[in-house]
């Protein structure tokens, strides 16, 4: 794991460099996609390069974290439709190219087994995009997942829900109960995974994340485990870190060549 302590445009730029650099590299790219606010500025440096840089997106393929269970096709809290706003529709990102496990399905367990075989299909995702949330959650991995979790249906816990009634106009009984959500053994699959944390309240959680111990009590500690895992955080969010100094020390006097 390497831990990169920057402000948030050098963290941007880090994370965009990289699908960057993946997306001229190999234009059939497969890219798994977060919501949330902590990938939005690195969605629109990508709309910019798309539009100023020529950057395609036309041949590569997308995946969605999660995906709440019973939104309606047209609620635009459904994230197919966060992810086609914040980032497909603004890149020219063919739709049928970015997919997400179906949150109306009939059979939600057998939607979770084609999502599965989906991203198999498409040999596998080449660069993970994660946030994290204050109780140590990725995609909805909330706290006791299994740590070799599959995608599957979970419950949200109260403090996620709470986290997300922002996007619900506050009102915490619009936000649903139920999600279907990449596990941690899907996520530890992806290649190269990118986490961005900023801001206090993300503190604790990647305090646990990259100097506690792994544990489902704290989901995304399993990416200790991971062997391409970049996390980039300000220095609000790295404030708990007991080898914060290392880790900036490590970074500034990385040769040009590694790149992350």
């Amino acid at each position: 794991m390497e831990v990169i302590i920057a402000p948030t445009d050098e963290l941007v730029r880090i994370a965009t460099n990289a699908l960057d650099a993946l997306l001229r590299r190999k234009p059939t790219a497969v890219i798994g996609l977060a919501t949330g606010s902590s990938p939005l500025a690195i969605y629109n440096e990508l709309t910019r390069r798309h539009n100023e840089d020529g950057l395609s997106f036309a041949n590569a393929q997308g995946f969605m974290l999660d995906e709440y269970v019973g939104l309606p096709n047209d609620h635009p809290e459904r994230y197919r439709n966060v992810i086609q706003t914040e980032i497909a529709s603004r890149v020219g990102w063919p739709s049928d190219q970015v997919q997400g496990p179906d949150g109306l399905a009939t059979d939600l367990i057998e939607a979770c087994a084609q999502y599965e075989q989906a991203i198999r299909n498409a040999g596998g995702v080449d660069i993970q995009i994660l946030g994290i949330g204050t109780d140590g959650h990725i995609a909805f991995n909330e706290p006791g997942s299994s740590l070799s979790s599959r995608t599957r249906l979970k419950t949200l816990t109260h403090q996620t829900r709470l986290d997300n009634a922002r996007f619900f106009g506050d009102d915490l009984n619009q936000v649903p109960h139920h999600c279907l959500t990449q596990g941690l053994g899907t996520i530890m699959d992806a290649k190269h995974v990118i986490l961005i944390a900023t801001g206090k309240a993300k503190a604790e959680a990647v305090h646990q994340l990259v100097e506690g111990a792994v544990s489902a009590l704290w989901p995304a500690t399993v990416l200790q485990m991971h062997p391409h895992c970049t996390v980039l955080l300000d220095d609000a969010a790295a404030s708990r870190l007991q080898l914060g100094s290392y880790y900036l020390d490590a970074y500034a006097n990385k040769p040009d060549w590694q790149g992350i």
